[in-house]
């Protein structure tokens, strides 16, 4: 989704003029996909760390493979669409760079 017309700030910003991350409207924190991506991201620790349980008790467990089976593709379903949803949480931002030539 696109900012609208009257969201677009750059045409009064000064040159040399740098907004700050958390003021800018075209910020990319500003939307809830791009926290849910960061979670998404950190939730995915727990299930590498649910695969590395289940390779550390191959020795002594029956159902060590289904722990890393398990963690592994859990971990990277959440990795890859947390990515995935941090690119779309900061197309906003890649559209302010296109528009306006900035780059920080």
């Amino acid at each position: 989704m696109a900012l609208a017309e009257s969201l677009q700030m750059e045409r009064y910003y000064e040159d040399g003029f740098v907004p700050s991350s958390y003021d800018a409207p075209h910020s990319s924190l500003h939307r809830s996909i791009t926290w849910v991506a960061m979670g998404s991201i950190l939730s995915s620790l727990a299930f590498f760390g649910m695969a590395i349980y289940g390779l550390a008790g191959a020795a002594g467990s029956d159902n060590a493979t289904g722990f890393v089976i398990a963690g592994l593709i859990g971990a990277v379903l959440l990795l890859f669409g947390g990515f995935a949803m941090v690119h779309i949480g900061r197309a906003n931002y890649r559209e302010y760079v296109k528009r306006s030539g900035r780059i920080h």
